[in-house]
């Protein structure tokens, strides 16, 4: 990444601007715009997220909101209620409570002297589904939002649930929350009120996983706030990218296809990282772009943003499978709409452990698999962060123990641009049937890189709303939609679909193993394919170098520690998967505050049990200066029987090594067919 300090207006910096609530709750806010803004009002952006802009999100921060603000616009980032140095508590995400708050904040910034009344969002995960929520109740000041890595429906793309099945990030991303709500504000902020405001959000906490488990299905819990119930709703215009190593990788398509504003999406290689920051890379001159889409929705310039395709997209070429990647060697290819003219949707019979050719067909005996619960130990992260090591690793040993389908050898270059899926025309052996469909790229000397996936609950095959049970035996058709991808296959290689009746630990397995039984012929792969005689249509304007403003100065205190490990006991049949990602201690120079951060996740199996899997989220937060010194500490475990999930949690507060809160809570929740 390239600093800039030379920029088109000179920046001033407020810290700490408390906005106030209509119910008396005041939000903390930090401000740069330029210095002439009080004389030469500029449109407002605003970034609205729960992570603690004073400390642990303040170096991001640093280095894109005062590079905004120095073209020209008044960057604000204000940390939720009950985050940070805001009032308040923080029970659970985008509820009611958030969004008005937002419509109230956005108000409050139009009104300022140095407002021009026109105010724009932009967001990375939570924040980016905070602006497309919020654009979606058209605010009158909002004109224009930008996104990344986020999805417009909560239930069915998003880390909780996925084609009906819980994800293991269900429970990771609560014990996130879990330890993040907690946290104290910062008493050089506001003063010796920090243990009331602390107290207050202990004592209203819980561990979120609880409601999410409460809503096993698609209901008015997960409708609410999803833009896909209404996308008439988005009146402004959206700038909207992700990765493909992002767990977020088919909303902005989504989005393409369904609104009906001006819109304009992109997709690199990244995982869940901003463009400008983008691992694996390359990363892209993504602030620039933002710039000027604010230029011209918020200013009125005429400078050609909409211009070009309506997608660019990284189209990935062949690589060797790792857990991690420096760069994704690719390409950038164009889309002038979405769906693109240019696509095909190609389908390819299954026959018996063979990809056919579009046109062929084969019928026969159906072919079988019950998959082992070690399936899905190299699946890698739902989300990746690209650290530590978070991808897929090679799915040979993932294959061992699933009906695999392999097509010809490839005489001339396949790229796909979309989202694959598989037709199955399938019987299970249980009421209770999850699918996992895997698409690798595999090279000629048999490794194979997971290129995308999915997974199927099966008593969701109708739909997610309303499930039920299978018959044991009877023949049933179901569509499994992959996620969306572009991957260029070469010469040489083959392309390969395999099926797995289980995918733990990243998706939680069915109540009892499950033998799957496929009927070829009338089963298929359909793949998006691009044709490469087609042009990539990608923009005349090449994206610039990465740049930024300089990251606020930290010092690392205690070194980090990255962890990634599979283990296996072959005595008992245990096997784990453990995670632990620890940021050591950071000294942030400029308030001389110190802080820990430290999360360890494991999921476990024992055998073929299919009740034995449990998965444990533990966090500890950490925060000093001279003689303050106070830390968070929670513990979630979720285990299960046929019928029901088991939650044990715990949450303590420390001043010191004195523990002055300790709370515990032990619930049973019902499996919904799941």
């Amino acid at each position: 990444m390239r600093y800039v300090g030379n920029l088109p207006y000179a920046t001033k910096e407020e810290e700490h601007v408390v906005i106030p609530m209509s119910d008396g709750v005041r939000l903390s806010a930090r401000i740069w715009r330029p210095t002439c803004s009080e004389d030469d009002p500029v449109p407002a952006i605003l970034e609205y997220i729960p992570y603690r802009k004073r400390d642990l999100s303040s170096q991001r921060d640093s280095i894109h909101h005062p590079y905004i603000a120095g073209h020209g616009y008044a960057c604000v980032r204000v940390d939720l209620r009950g985050t940070g140095e805001s009032e308040g508590v923080l029970t659970d995400e985008y509820l009611e409570q958030e969004q008005t708050d937002a419509e109230e904040v956005l108000a409050w910034l139009a009104e300022q002297p140095w407002c021009d009344g026109s105010t724009g969002m932009m967001g990375i995960s939570w924040g980016a589904f905070a602006a497309l929520q919020v654009a979606a109740r058209r605010p009158p000041s909002l004109r224009a939002v930008v996104l990344s890595s986020f999805t417009d429906d909560r239930y069915a793309d998003d880390m909780h649930y996925m084609g009906g099945a819980m994800l293991s990030d269900n429970l990771a991303e609560a014990g996130t929350m879990f330890a993040y709500a907690t946290c104290p504000p910062d008493p050089a902020v506001v003063g010796d009120r920090w243990r009331d405001m602390w107290r207050e959000r202990l004592d209203h906490a819980k561990p979120w996983v609880l409601e999410w488990l409460r809503h096993q299905r698609r209901d008015a819990y997960w409708r609410h706030a999803s833009v896909c119930e209404d996308y008439r709703s988005v009146q402004c215009p959206v700038l909207a990218s992700s990765g493909w190593a992002d767990g977020y990788s088919n909303a902005v398509t989504r989005l393409l296809a369904h609104l009906d504003v001006p819109r304009k999406g992109l997709i690199g290689p990244w995982s869940h990282k901003y463009p400008h920051l983008g691992e694996p890379g390359p990363a892209i001159g993504y602030l620039q772009e933002v710039v000027r889409w604010w230029d011209h929705w918020l200013k009125g310039e005429d400078n050609g943003v909409m211009d070009g395709p309506m997608l660019r997209a990284w189209m990935q070429e062949s690589v060797p499978p790792s857990t991690s990647y420096e760069e994704r060697p690719g390409r950038w290819v164009g889309e002038p709409d979405w769906p693109s003219p240019h696509i095909e949707q190609v389908s390819h019979p299954l026959a018996r452990h063979r990809i056919l050719m579009a046109g062929e067909a084969e019928t026969g005996e159906a072919m079988t698999v019950q998959s082992p619960l070690s399936v899905g130990q190299f699946a890698g992260k739902w989300a990746s962060y690209n650290a530590p090591p978070d991808l897929p690793y090679d799915q040979r040993e993932e294959d061992g123990g699933s009906l695999v389908f392999d097509s010809p050898e490839l005489t001339e270059t396949v790229e796909i641009l979309g989202s694959p899926a598989v037709e199955l025309d399938l019987s299970v052996s249980e009421p209770v049937a999850t699918v996992a469909a895997r698409i690798s790229d595999v090279a000629p000397d048999g490794r194979a890189t997971r290129v995308t996936y999915g997974v199927l609950n099966l008593t969701h095959r109708d739909g997610t709303g309303e499930p039920e049970p299978l018959e044991p035996g009877r023949r049933y058709r179901a569509t499994l939609q992959l996620n969306g991808v572009a991957q260029s296959f070469p010469p040489g290689h083959r392309i390969r679909l395999s099926l797995s009746t289980s995918y733990w630990p990243l998706a939680w397995p069915p109540p009892r193993p499950v033998l799957l039984s496929v009927y070829e012929g009338s089963s298929a792969l359909r793949l998006p394919v691009r044709p490469t005689t087609e042009p990539d249509n990608a923009p005349q304007r090449p994206f610039g170098e990465p740049e930024g403003t300089p990251p606020l100065a930290t010092t690392q205190l205690t070194p980090p520690e990255q962890r990634w490990e599979v283990k296996r006991d072959l005595v008992g049949y245990d096997s784990s998967l453990e995670i632990v990602k620890d940021r050591g201690t950071v000294r942030y120079d400029e308030i001389g505050l110190d802080v820990g951060c430290r999360a360890f996740e494991r999921y476990t199996a024992t055998g073929d049990d299919f009740t034995s899997v449990g998965g444990e989220s533990d966090w500890t937060m950490r925060f000093g200066r001279d003689d303050w010194d106070v830390s968070v500490r929670t513990r979630t475990t979720l285990r299960c029987d046929e019928d029901n999930f088991f939650v044990d949690a715990t949450l303590d507060g420390y001043e010191g090594e004195r523990r002055v809160f300790s709370r515990t809570w032990n619930e049973t929740l019902p499996r919904d067919w799941l």
